[in-house]
């Protein structure tokens, strides 16, 4: 078989397949010609309910009961440091690490990431605790995670 044979063969079986093929045989084009057939006329307007303020009913009442029990993290923050890890790893017991505070400064105490109050270190029979000196308020708050 030539060259010329094997072309004219690719172009007989061609144009069989395209005869085959009839445009009613398009599954996209049938669904696009049904999809403009129906959009064509007046398209309805969604309707929504009005929604309605449950404010004063007790239907929508939250029971704030359910996160009392949720447990938080407290921490307590005398101050920070930036240090390389040379010095890092060049700490001993004993060494002394200097913070950005002074000492008398008030403590934070963060509830999960998020500073809450601040307080100052006391010992009552040999266990320490934090006395509350500021607490800070929740719009403060609310002004932070902004």
């Amino acid at each position: 078989m030539s060259d010329e044979d094997d072309l004219s063969a690719w172009g007989d079986a061609l144009a069989e397949q395209a005869e085959s093929e009839g445009a009613d045989d398009d599954p996209w084009g049938a669904a696009l010609s049904e999809q403009a057939e129906a959009t064509s006329g007046e398209i309805d307007a969604a309707s929504f309910d009005t929604l309605q303020s449950s404010r004063g009913s007790g239907k929508g009442k939250v029971d704030l009961d359910v996160l009392l029990d949720v447990p938080v993290t407290l921490q307590l923050e005398i101050g920070r440091a930036k240090v390389s890890i040379r010095n890092l790893l060049s700490y001993t017991q004993g060494s002394v690490i200097e913070m950005d505070r002074l000492a008398g400064e008030p403590l934070d105490l963060l509830v999960n990431g998020t500073l809450i109050a601040h307080g100052e270190v006391v010992v009552i029979n040999d266990k320490f605790g934090v006395r509350l000196t500021d607490v800070v308020s929740p719009q403060e708050r609310i002004k932070k995670l902004k």
